[in-house]
């Protein structure tokens, strides 16, 4: 069990390198997408509904909607794919999962900017 650890710990991303997200952040996600043999980075924006795990198994989610139709994506924290995350504004939120964004539609949906 103590191997499994090790090899965890060393594919960890440093503290400066690990992205800060919070719940109800609008974010900009930078993705390494792969198609055939060359290499592109895509952009995914949308908010932070819901973040899960510990350690090299540490994920969240980001829903956007495009097209009219709600489109989510789970990020592993520590993926090398995800090559950079940026935040393009802070929510202010009372609760740690978001899903109840699913079922809302238009400008209920949207999640009120903290002001600092």
């Amino acid at each position: 069990m103590d191997a499994l650890k090790t090899i965890a710990a060393a594919s960890l991303k440093a503290d400066e390198n690990k992205p800060v997200v919070e719940i109800g952040d609008t974010v900009r996600v930078s993705v390494n997408i792969r198609e055939g043999d060359r290499e592109r980075i895509q952009m995914f924006e949308g908010t932070v509904i819901a973040r899960r795990g510990s350690g090299i198994a540490e994920t969240f989610t980001v829903r956007r909607v495009s097209y009219g139709v709600g489109v989510e994506r789970v990020f592993p924290v520590h993926s090398p794919n995800v090559v950079a995350v940026q935040t393009v504004r802070k929510g202010r939120v009372r609760r740690s999962k978001l899903y109840y964004l699913r079922d809302r539609v238009g400008k209920a949906a949207k999640v009120k900017e903290q002001i600092r």
